[in-house]
């Protein structure tokens, strides 16, 4: 997405992003439920990621990659203090989780880290909500 958008159109785009996460926090609820652990990490760390480049994205920061999309968070939100060192672990710790339970072999999650990165994800969407109604 390197196209420049308009305000009202970049305004709609980081609604839909924040919205898009929790929507994904659900998901990751139901495969939890199902004892899905694997899938459900991926869910926690993409409602994060949709929430994190709604932040980016208001203001004009447009990463190409997820790593990218860490990098600036650590950059312009976590090293400027506009975000607690804290929250930026949170969304480290699901990368390389989903990353691991993605990619790597013999992987598996568990309900006792679900039940600790839950609550986490959840933290991370409601602050970075929380900055964007604020500025």
């Amino acid at each position: 997405m390197k196209e420049i958008l308009d305000e009202e159109s970049k305004n709609a785009l980081i609604n839909y992003r924040i919205q898009r996460a929790y929507e994904t926090l659900k998901e990751a609820q139901v495969m939890m439920r199902e004892s899905f652990y694997n899938a459900a990490v991926n869910r926690l760390y993409y409602a994060c990621y949709y929430a994190a480049v709604s932040l980016l994205l208001k203001y004009d920061h447009q990463p190409q990659t997820h790593n990218g999309v860490k990098t600036m968070l650590g950059l312009y939100f976590i090293s400027t203090g506009k975000l607690p060192i804290k929250i930026g672990k949170i969304f480290s710790t699901l990368f390389e989780k989903r990353h691991s339970g993605d990619y790597d072999d013999f992987v598996y999650c568990d309900k006792e880290m679900l039940d600790n990165l839950y609550p986490q994800a959840e933290l991370f969407i409601h602050t970075i909500n929380q900055l964007l109604k604020e500025e």
